[in-house]
């Protein structure tokens, strides 16, 4: 099983990276927040999960081993196939993602794009008693994410290969369209590339 890679990012794409090592350009999904903290021609180390099938081995990237971990854990779970334990690693941070887990709050997980009521209530039952330790509520990376969305958008813009003045132009305009909350960060970024995508 390949554990981790480190190498130099040579393609950041819409969903992976391409991170060559010893010669060999591996091509790793990510989520947008973990393609975020990546540059091309820079060195990078993911936490990865190898997932196998009859015809494909795909590989899955990870920021740190915390996400690397939830998405091993989501995966024991009937029904949470690769690509939906990813999409709750887009949507929500790890801690909020063992809280709503532990909690029972079946609209957090919801929230992910291919999680129905019934499958969030089976994803609670088979996990909750899994995930050990959860964080208090509230404290934390909640109030990172909210504070520090603009930047995460601008990298994760930038990531995607637009400029810098189109990325701060885009962060501007999703900053506008914001009344009350703050979204979660996947969501901004994916309006702004949506808005990005009307100009090109």
């Amino acid at each position: 099983m390949i554990a981790s890679v480190r190498g130099v990012v040579t393609a950041i794409l819409h969903d992976s990276a391409v991170v060559e090592v010893g010669g060999v350009g591996m091509r790793v999904l990510c989520t947008p927040n973990t393609l975020a903290g990546l540059r091309t021609g820079a060195e990078a180390r993911l936490a990865t999960t190898l997932i196998v099938r009859e015809d494909s081995l795909t590989l899955f990237g990870f920021a740190d081993e915390d996400e690397k971990q939830l998405f091993e854990l989501l995966l024991t779970a009937n029904g949470v196939g690769p690509r939906i334990a990813q999409a709750v690693l887009a949507v929500h941070q790890p801690d909020v993602v063992r809280r709503a887990l532990a909690g029972g709050e079946v609209a957090v997980l919801t929230a992910v794009p291919g999680i129905g009521k019934r499958g969030a209530e089976k994803m609670i039952v088979e996990l909750k008693d899994k995930i050990g330790p959860v964080g208090l509520a509230g404290t934390g990376s909640a109030g990172l994410l909210n504070g520090a969305w603009q930047e995460q958008v601008r990298q994760g813009v930038l990531a995607l290969g637009w400029t810098a003045s189109q990325a701060d132009q885009a962060v501007a305009a999703v900053a506008e369209t914001i009344d009350g909350e703050t979204p979660p960060v996947p969501v901004l970024l994916r309006q702004a590339i949506r808005l990005l995508g009307k100009t090109r």
